[in-house]
């Protein structure tokens, strides 16, 4: 059996349904937001670790375009090539409210997603996967990104909340 089997297996509807994918998602979302929060106004934007890195407030602000891209491939069935050239404004409060935005369509919109779509193949500008795994690359990478975000935290001497509180 090649890993490929394996993750398509694995990720069946049986073993993860869409509550409990929307649940889960929605935690880490909860928590990679008081993340957010906890930064600096004046270092969202500005701070970064290491040079040429972005600062967590970009790193947010592309969790939160691939989780919009995500939702509206799975409630459209339409996956177009995604256009990330708009920059999104530099402000805690316009990124912490399209955040909120995009939670309450999560809440309302996820659960109208027929199940068998997340099992469907879908030719996807960075390669063909199911739909559920496109909305686990989701959640991976903000965990990655979240990740980021507490290293940042940490260097400029601020606690970051416990990732085990979601």
């Amino acid at each position: 059996m090649t890993q490929a089997d394996t993750a398509s297996t694995v990720l069946t509807p049986s073993l993860m349904t869409p509550e409990y994918l929307l649940a889960d998602w929605q935690g880490h979302r909860r928590l990679t937001r008081r993340v957010i929060e906890a930064f600096p106004e004046d270092q969202l934007f500005t701070f970064t670790a290491a040079p040429p890195m972005r600062s967590f407030g970009e790193m947010a602000w592309e969790l939160y375009g691939v989780a919009l891209y995500t939702l509206e491939g799975l409630v459209t069935d339409e996956w177009p090539n995604p256009d990330w050239t708009e920059k999104p404004p530099h402000e805690k409060a316009a990124l912490l409210a399209a955040w909120d935005e995009l939670t309450r369509r999560m809440d309302a919109e996820l659960p109208t997603v027929p199940p068998a779509r997340y099992q469907e193949e879908k030719a996807l500008f960075w390669g063909t996967m199911s739909a559920l795994t496109t909305a686990l690359y989701a959640i991976d990478n903000e965990i990655h990104h979240r990740g980021q975000g507490y290293v940042y935290l940490r260097a400029l001497g601020i606690e970051p909340p416990p990732f085990y509180e979601r």
